[in-house]
């Protein structure tokens, strides 16, 4: 029998987050709180006062908004569950919700909870906190990079001289940003022994192995590796209906720096790991599109680097080729 309990949908935004408690009598509570330590604390104070410490809380994964809200709430030993917004969205469509507003969102989260249960949020250990955030530090500087450099190829005079300096300080950052990465694996024998594991796949180096180390982790969240393929958005979307059947991308419904970590390794995976060099060629040989090819490759670096993970063992190419 299905235990009663309320529900309470957050919607969070920059400075503030809305609550929508969702009774056992099907009636609703709601209430605006700093989006800060003191709202946060405010929060846990005002369940009290309505006796839904025990309530299923639910909360859109909304990046930096959210992550510290739901980080506290997990650190009360609450039952909080962070949903792809993707799936609010489209259980709003079923509902065919007009209302747009922070209260109406956060009341339709809580249905949604009510409706789905979804599974409770698994807070990352504090040293996967501080990888996460050094590879999103290094991505933002070599996104920046790019777009300087391009802005290089049309910059004249002083203007040229301007992107020029930023160029050589963004480099300097990367360095640094690198180095830091490298040394706070280092203090962690637990991450150390993993990127060593990840480092054995040919194809993934020590940058990529931090950026899998960062958003696989805990790897107790995923029961199958199609799911750790879902998360990474490298899913195919099918689309047909009767005799038609569309184009089928992938989903990229994922962790967008999962994707981007593991294109390049792909393509050297193509060439320098036996097992993928195999598998590539027997896709070419069947009539698969280059672009198809190295998609699937990305899909099997990831399939390899799951299975080290949770092995514990380092990359065995005879096993991988049989």
């Amino acid at each position: 029998m299905t235990q009663l309990i309320p529900f309470v949908g957050i919607d969070t935004a920059k400075t503030k987050f809305d609550a929508a408690l969702l009774t056992l009598e099907g009636k609703y509570r709601s209430k605006a709180f700093p989006n800060n330590p003191e709202g946060h604390q405010q929060f846990v104070d005002w369940l009290r006062q309505h006796n839904a410490l025990d309530a299923h809380l639910c909360m859109e994964a909304t990046g930096a908004y959210g992550r510290n809200l739901a980080r506290f709430l997990a650190q009360q030993q609450l039952l909080i569950s962070v949903v792809n917004p993707a799936q609010i969205h489209a259980f709003g469509k079923t509902e065919l919700t007009r209302a747009k507003t922070d209260k109406a969102d956060a009341r339709l989260i809580a249905r949604y909870c009510r409706m789905h249960r979804p599974a409770a949020w698994v807070p990352p250990a504090d040293e996967i906190v501080i990888l996460q955030a050094l590879v999103r530090r290094l991505d933002d500087l070599l996104t920046l990079q790019t777009m300087e450099n391009n802005r290089l190829e049309s910059a004249e005079g002083p203007a040229r001289k301007s992107v020029e300096d930023h160029l050589e300080f963004l480099a300097q950052q990367i360095q640094i940003v690198r180095a830091q990465i490298e040394i706070h694996i280092d203090k962690h024998p637990g991450l150390k022994d993993q990127r060593a594991r990840l480092s054995s796949i040919p194809g993934i180096g020590d940058n990529t192995a931090a950026t899998l180390l960062a958003f696989l982790s805990p790897l107790d969240r995923f029961h199958s590796v199609k799911q750790v393929v879902a998360y990474a958005g490298l899913n195919p979307s099918i689309r047909q209906s009767g005799q038609w059947a569309g184009r089928t991308p992938i989903a990229k419904a994922g962790n967008v720096l999962l994707r981007k970590a593991l294109y390049m390794p792909a393509i050297v995976a193509k060439r320098h790991n036996p097992a993928i060099a195999a598998f590539c060629n027997r896709l070419l040989l069947n009539g698969k599109r280059p672009m198809q090819v190295v998609v699937a490759a990305m899909r099997k670096l990831l399939h390899l680097a799951f299975g080290v993970l949770k092995s514990g063992k380092p990359f065995d190419p005879e096993f991988a080729l049989a």
